[in-house]
């Protein structure tokens, strides 16, 4: 990296540990690591832009770096629409193809995925065991953006990968496999079980471990963040800045990275003489709002959705919104980080910056509807 330019504020993609300032990735889900290294298939999960693929692209750096595991990173994020099982089967194949080529380690991206005349419901499952075998090394697998899949799709790959994990006597066959995205396994198990099967019936995925929740920020890692870039350039963030940021933020990552970024590359206009004081953060969160970026924007178009609009309205209406933390709509705006749950039940939004933009979106839904006679009053 250039000594000349210093390391900046992440808001898009993973982190880059020569570009951006980050926290060891792998801290902040340790047990992720171990369940890798003991074998198992688990599920990781967190809301949008929380850090997953910085994590996994760490713990298969890591892995691989130790010398006792292969590690394979595979995004499925090009899935979406992929339902039928044959078109599903082919692309993850390809993408596994693709992520062989793409990785450092040379005994892995040397080799060519072999695949025969396989059926759908059985190539995926053969092409890994025929992977595996030519392998020194046990072989973890981690799969991001997994709940991508949907449809026969879904279907058949987790079969797919619950058939080899259960042969794995008889066949090699990945010695850990991680699916991860924004979805828990509860989701997967849902969206996998055809109409006809009954309730009962045993889940295609039912050989997870542990389902493993990426978390945000704590107050003082956002703190650790922001010290870096004072320890890079000097510039000091002051006490009430940080904990202005952690109040917008309540340590959501990309809110984290986003307000610093719009202070000390835009506001200040990358005057690092300048201290970022809390004035400055929470000037940063009302651009936020109004510029209403990506992240923001993506978040806000689910509010387009029934199941969204149904915990999200009586929350804000002050209605009674102690809900049961099992029910399909309050799981899904959970996983999304769109709310949080306090100890006694009750749903607010996840941050006070997602609660003001959520509210002046759906204010300005309700405004859209009104006759102007009567706005204008």
């Amino acid at each position: 990296m250039n000594p000349a330019m210093p390391k900046r504020f992440n808001v898009a993609g993973p982190c880059m540990p020569d570009r951006h300032y980050m926290l060891p990735a792998i801290d902040r889900l340790p047990e992720a690591g171990r369940l890798a290294e003991q074998g198992d298939y688990f599920v990781v999960h967190a809301a949008r832009q929380s850090g997953k693929t910085t994590l996994l692209q760490a713990l298969a750096d890591g892995i691989n770096a130790a010398g006792q595991h292969y590690a394979l990173y595979c995004s499925l994020e090009t899935m979406q629409g992929f339902e039928d099982a044959d078109r599903g089967m082919e692309r993850i194949l390809a993408l596994l193809r693709a992520a062989l080529e793409l990785n450092p380690i040379p005994e892995l991206n040397r080799i060519k995925l072999e695949i025969g005349n396989e059926d759908a419901v059985t190539v995926l499952r053969l092409a890994l065991s025929r992977l595996c075998s030519v392998l020194p090394h046990p072989l973890v697998l981690f799969f991001d953006e997994a709940d991508c899949l949907s449809g026969q799709a879904l279907i058949t790959f987790l079969r797919q990968l619950r058939d080899g994990y259960v042969n794995r006597s008889l066949a090699p066959f990945p010695w850990s496999i991680a699916l991860v995205g924004m979805r828990d396994i509860r989701d997967f198990k849902a969206k996998a079980r055809p109409e006809s099967e009954a309730p009962g019936s045993a889940s295609p995925f039912n050989i997870v471990t542990k389902t493993l929740t990426l978390g945000n920020f704590t107050r003082e890692q956002v703190a650790a963040l922001y010290r870096q870039h004072t320890e890079n350039t000097g510039q000091v963030f002051e006490p009430e800045a940080t904990e202005r940021a952690w109040y917008w933020s309540e340590g959501q990552p990309w809110l984290a990275n986003a307000l610093a970024r719009q202070v000390v590359e835009d506001d200040l206009a990358g005057d690092v003489s300048l201290p970022v004081t809390g004035e400055h953060i929470d000037s940063a969160a009302g651009t936020l709002m109004r510029r209403r970026d990506t992240h923001i924007d993506s978040l806000l178009d689910r509010l387009k959705e029934q199941r969204v609009r149904r915990v999200i309205e009586p929350m804000l209406t002050g209605a009674e919104n102690k809900v049961s933390l099992l029910h399909d709509d309050t799981r899904f705006c959970l996983d999304l980080g769109l709310v949080k749950a306090d100890d006694a039940g009750m749903l607010r939004p996840a941050n006070p910056l997602y609660r003001e933009v959520i509210v002046r979106a759906l204010t300005y839904d309700i405004q859209a509807m009104l006759p102007v006679n009567l706005i204008n009053r």
